[in-house]
């Protein structure tokens, strides 16, 4: 104990113990085990971010990057051919992982739990997580193969998430292919770079970015179960997205004819002041640059056909080799660390709450393009693939989910010539396709004859 407050206090952070003397003893335990797992030498490094930084740094040169396009023309069709086939024969061989990223909470859309708990299906209430789950174990049945299922939690739900699956039988996935691993916290400082205190026992941690998700899963043992299982590429999506399609075998077979180490999925903005950040390079170096960051005259360009230039919107879709993954988290996490500045709620030196200006400390998964030797950038169609719940009401929200999930489904029974299944009282269509029956509209109309009758109110295709 004492060696620990000295080191602390040889760091400039023993304030964290100024209220030492107010604890129980069950308080004093807390604080020194979790004061015994801070890293001070990367609480030295952010600290050091905090100083100025030059001001004459040049602005840098944003270029778009070079885009697959979802329609491909001339000779982009046999190469799709060829990727599509790649892709397949991945999948079947058992090559592929699939990366859920699931720490977050659902208490923007009001809902107390794991956000991958909350309920989109239209007709089921089928959870988010069991979105997810239902086209992992639709893989599975079409390529025959083993689905391992890395999902990352965080701290404040890895528990819940853990027990939710067990309830639901990890949603008919065998138990030994659903792996769970915990994203890391750090401390979040002040602006004059002391850790700040949740409580008088707690000190304030905070994630550290979805770019935490790959050296969580290299210090959980799991990227090495993944090698030893034979996946060599890492199929990465977040949980707020269920149009995601994580064994797209045309992007996996685009990112390993390109011999790339890490690839992305992007949809087209079609309003330059869409606040999402876009793919590109700046000054040469691929990477995600954010809304704010591209100049209006950037931000507004649009091509011959009228096309915004710098359309690549990012939905945080990605394929990354396991090789390309060991290399970044070898030697702890080679990404760069960016700074969010925001009021915490904290414990002041009065040892009551009070708001404070303070930082965050994260890293971007979507940073490690800078380092792919090769990335595939791959055009998706946003109504076929990403409608996220991020929001409790307006865009992004649950029921701007459901409506994109039930008019995709529509347009797929319209195009067999069938009646329009019925709608509710919002004009909701009420229907639902589950993955393991058809993942689109292709698959839907070859499988539908069997089925082809008049469907009652609240349709699901299963």
């Amino acid at each position: 104990m004492t060696d620990l407050r000295q080191t602390f206090q040889d760091a400039d952070q023993g304030h964290v113990f100024r209220f030492w003397n107010d604890l129980s003893p069950a308080s004093q335990s807390k604080l020194m085990d979790q004061a015994g797992q801070v890293d001070l030498e990367l609480v030295g490094l952010h600290r050091s971010l905090l100083a100025p930084g030059e001001t004459n740094v040049e602005a840098p040169q944003f270029h778009p990057p070079e885009l697959f396009p979802a329609q491909p023309e001339g000779e982009q069709i046999p190469h799709a051919a060829k990727a599509h086939a790649r892709g397949v024969q991945l999948l079947d061989d058992g090559k592929v992982g699939f990366v859920l990223v699931a720490g977050g909470q659902g208490s923007r859309l009001g809902f107390d739990g794991p956000k991958g708990m909350y309920p989109v299906g239209p007709v089921t209430d089928a959870s988010l997580f069991a979105w997810h789950a239902a086209r992992l174990k639709a893989a599975a049945i079409r390529h025959g193969s083993k689905v391992h299922w890395y999902v990352m939690t965080s701290a404040s739900n890895d528990g819940a998430t853990r027990e939710y699956f067990a309830e639901q039988g990890h949603f008919g996935l065998p138990e030994d292919q659903v792996h769970f691993f915990c994203q890391a916290m750090v401390p979040a400082l002040d602006l004059q770079g002391r850790i700040l205190l949740a409580a008088k026992d707690e000190i304030f941690l905070a994630p550290n970015g979805h770019g935490g998700t790959l050296h969580a899963l290299a210090q959980s043992g799991l990227l090495r179960h993944a090698q030893d299982q034979g996946i060599e590429t890492l199929s990465y999506f977040q949980v707020d997205n269920p149009l995601a399609r994580p064994a797209c075998p045309l992007f996996l077979g685009l990112h390993s004819l390109a011999g790339a180490g890490m690839s992305s999925k992007v949809v087209a903005k079609t309003d330059p002041n869409e606040k999402v950040g876009v793919l590109g390079t700046a000054n040469g170096q691929l990477g995600c640059i954010e809304y704010s960051d591209l100049p209006a005259e950037s931000r507004d360009a649009r091509d011959a056909d009228g096309d915004l230039v710098f359309r690549a919107g990012n939905i945080a879709v990605h394929a990354l080799q396991t090789e390309f993954v060991d290399q970044l988290t070898r030697d702890g996490l080679d990404l760069p660390w960016h700074l969010a500045r925001k009021d915490m709620q904290v414990i002041g030196d009065s040892g009551t709450l009070e708001s404070t200006a303070g930082v965050k400390f994260e890293t971007f998964i979507f940073d490690a393009l800078a380092k792919s030797p090769a990335s595939v950038t791959l055009e998706v169609e946003r109504r076929l693939e990403f409608s996220p719940v991020k929001n409790a009401q307006g865009s992004d929200s649950p029921a701007s989910c459901r409506l994109h999930m039930t008019e995709l489904f529509a347009g797929w029974l319209q195009a067999t010539g069938l009646p329009e299944a019925q709608r509710d009282t919002q004009g909701l269509v009420l229907l639902e396709v589950d993955p393991c029956f058809a993942e689109d509209e292709v698959e839907f109309q070859k499988r539908l004859p069997a089925q082809a009758a008049k469907q009652p109110k609240g349709t699901l295709y299963k």
